[in-house]
């Protein structure tokens, strides 16, 4: 849906109410554990040149993760092996950061949650789209997409997941 962003007024009962603004794209998903407890929600905004991610998380360990963008919208305990692999557009894939041959599109910088298992952050990538824009890899192709974060930080350079370990928490997109 695309908005023009111009506040639209309604003339009800002699009262001029203001209409909800259009928001920008956006999607969301209900981050969930291996046991299938809650752990946050996470919500992923088109921007002009990417998208914004957005987690609240609770209720994992302390310390850093791996977060990653995966190919499907999929999240199957206990291993949320059914997300697959990291978004991608071309093979073979080459994970990190800080790899100069990298063309992994599901990349996102490390998640720190706080001592007491909580974390609210904003991240910004430019390597994938919601729909395709800007012919980056698109989130919400036709088996959707899902946000992972694993048990360990990741080093940005190790094949095929840098290290990251075990997925912790998955949250499909929608």
């Amino acid at each position: 849906m695309r908005c023009s962003g111009f506040l639209t007024l309604l003339l009800a009962s002699a009262m001029v109410v203001p209409s909800l603004a259009c928001a920008a794209d956006s999607v969301t998903g209900e981050l969930k554990g291996i046991d299938g407890s809650s752990h946050g929600i996470v919500n992923v905004t088109e921007a002009p040149k990417g998208v914004l991610l957005r987690l609240q998380v609770q209720g994992l360990t302390p310390g850093w993760h791996g977060i990653h963008f995966h190919e499907k919208g999929s999240c199957a305990a206990p291993k949320f092996t059914s997300a697959g692999a990291h978004v991608h557009a071309a093979t073979p894939v080459v994970h990190g950061l800080l790899n100069a041959d990298a063309n992994d599109a599901g990349d996102l910088p490390n998640l720190y949650v706080a001592a007491d298992g909580t974390a609210t952050v904003e991240l910004y990538s430019t390597l994938v789209s919601l729909k395709g824009q800007g012919e980056r890899p698109a989130l919400m192709d036709a088996d959707g997409a899902s946000v992972v974060i694993h048990a360990k930080p990741d080093d940005y350079q190790s094949q095929p997941i840098g290290g990251s370990g075990d997925r912790v928490a998955c949250a499909v997109l929608h």
